[in-house]
């Protein structure tokens, strides 16, 4: 259900212009490599958000942060044009950024040694997010199948019914930028009923959903759902704004309201005041902005789609559906267990794909969200590696 209204034309800065930025994306590694890993967009930010954050420091408006009712508010309209979800602005509650949330919410919900499962390969910290709320990883990799990758609610349902007491869904998937449909979070929420599993939705990568594609917030499919439920998300990644540290947690029922009730109030209180502003901006009115970066992103994917094919045709790369990774597969081109070590030296810097679980072998992720001249040059030093051909 996306809002109609005037797409802004976003495009990545130079490469000069972007090596002044301080962020680890661009500080981690020597100038020379060209830095393709951590989730930051080369993209300015949105004019109409940097306004806000600047017209904040000129007010001297540098304090602790108060009521999350702000960006509440803000994300309740967002979620009802974006994805006709309605959200009570008063059930949302506002931390840091989403791993604590995570963790917070997690520690409320589970005893300590809590059997918690993920769905590997997924986003590397949260197999350290379990064990920091208490909780002990149980893995259920994704399957795999000819026609793409999907939750595996046969091996879902193994782990609901042997005692796992949590699922920390991953919706969009990270690093497959996977949108899983209606009916698989369906199926999830019913499971998790029967079984008396409480679901944390980590929904960060909701708002980075490509057009022609449906997001469906886990809270938004049933009743059961909303009553053992909780979605986490930030306007982050969507809007490149992790720096400014605030992330949202949404209940839907008066269940999960009040165990979110329990937590300590520094939870909320170490939320940054201009996070809660530029987050609140961003929902409100960045949505021109962020339709602009989606077509950019876009446009990204099948450019390296077509520099693939042109110089490394045994790279497998199925574009993904949200978000602005690409999980690419090495194993074709036999580029080793972690394919990043080889990209590393050619002067790129990949996730490794091991770090995302064992599933991961053989596979490197790549940010999207570049300019046509970066992402061109980084396939080009890749394919420099290889052996001349005969």
């Amino acid at each position: 259900m996306l809002q109609a209204g005037v797409m802004t034309k976003v495009t990545a800065e130079p490469l000069a212009v972007l090596r002044t930025r301080t962020s680890a994306k661009w500080t981690v590694y020597e100038p020379h490599i060209l830095p393709l890993w951590v989730a930051e967009m080369d993209y300015p930010l949105a004019p109409v958000i940097a306004q806000g954050i600047v017209e904040r420091v000129l007010a001297n408006d540098t304090g602790y942060a108060s009521s999350p009712l702000p960006v509440g508010e803000a994300f309740s309209g967002f979620a009802s044009r974006r994805w006709g979800w309605a959200v009570e602005p008063t059930a949302v509650r506002m931390t840091t950024d989403v791993s604590v949330a995570i963790v917070e919410t997690l520690r409320v919900l589970i005893a300590p040694g809590d059997a918690v499962v993920i769905t590997p390969p997924v986003y590397p910290p949260i197999f350290d997010l379990v064990p920091e709320a208490g909780g002990t990883v149980v893995e259920v990799p994704l399957a795999a199948e000819s026609g793409g990758a999907h939750l595996d609610l046969d091996g879902l349902e193994r782990a609901f019914a042997a005692g796992a007491k949590a699922f920390l869904l991953c919706n969009p998937h990270n690093p497959l930028g996977l949108v899983h449909t209606d009916d698989e979070l369906r199926a999830v929420a019913d499971l998790a009923e029967k079984y008396g599993v409480v679901v944390v939705s980590d929904e960060i990568h909701g708002p980075l959903v490509h057009p022609g594609v449906a997001f469906t917030p886990y809270l938004s499919v049933s009743e059961s759902a909303r009553d053992h439920g909780v979605a986490v998300t930030s306007a982050s990644k969507a809007w490149n704004l992790a720096g400014v540290k605030c992330a949202l947690m949404v209940t839907a029922g008066d269940r999960m309201n009040r165990h979110l009730e329990t937590l300590p109030e520094e939870v909320q209180f170490r939320t940054s005041i201009l996070g809660v502003h530029s987050s609140a901006i961003a929902f409100e009115h960045g949505e021109d902005w962020l339709d602009g970066a989606l077509a950019a992103i876009g446009e990204s994917s099948a450019l390296l789609q077509s520099l693939l094919a042109q110089h490394l045709p045994l790279v497998g790369y199925t574009p993904p559906s949200a978000s602005y990774l690409a999980w690419l597969d090495f194993r074709g081109a036999d580029w080793g267990d972690d394919p990043s070590v080889r990209a590393l030296a050619a002067g790129v810097a990949l996730n490794p794909g091991p770090s995302f679980g064992v599933q991961g072998t053989g596979f490197a992720r790549l940010n999207l969200a570049c300019g046509a001249e970066v992402l061109t040059e980084a396939v080009e030093r890749l394919a420099r590696t290889l052996p001349p051909s005969n």
